[in-house]
């Protein structure tokens, strides 16, 4: 699963997920992309399920990007636990996606595989995406 080999901190505020994407908003690599409508967290799970099913739809037939990654920690206290006593350990990894940006671009398939494939791969993820390609110029 993806996470940071290393950290310079353990732990890190939640933060606020305004506005849209600057980075990572347009398709840099392949000529067809997924891209997010909304805000959200995607964990590393999420993820690892999205890029699985996008090679299993293709049959590793075309090459495939992931274009987000989980650096961010989030904490959770036990079950069961009694309020106060400082913040819990940090339980998993996500990757805050803003509206706009790029999470997996491929190349090597047809445009109907590529949007069938996407669209698999959009139902593992916790939030709306769009199916773009490549405009040739």
């Amino acid at each position: 699963m993806l996470m940071p080999a290393r950290v310079k901190f353990r732990k890190q505020h939640r933060g606020r997920m305004k506005g849209s994407a600057h980075k990572g908003a347009t398709l840099a690599f392949g000529e067809f992309g997924l891209q997010a409508l909304g805000n959200k967290w995607v964990t590393a799970r999420q993820i690892e399920a999205a890029r699985v099913a996008l090679a299993r739809y293709t049959k590793k037939g075309g090459k495939v990007w992931v274009r987000i990654f989980p650096d961010k920690p989030v904490s959770q206290k036990p079950a069961e636990t009694r309020m106060g006593k400082g913040k819990g350990d940090p339980a998993f990894w996500v990757a805050v996606v803003k509206r706009g940006r790029i999470l997996f671009e491929m190349e090597g398939v047809t445009v109907a595989d590529a949007k069938q494939a996407m669209k698999v791969a959009s139902d593992k993820l916790p939030l709306h995406c769009q199916f773009i390609e490549r405009i040739a110029v």
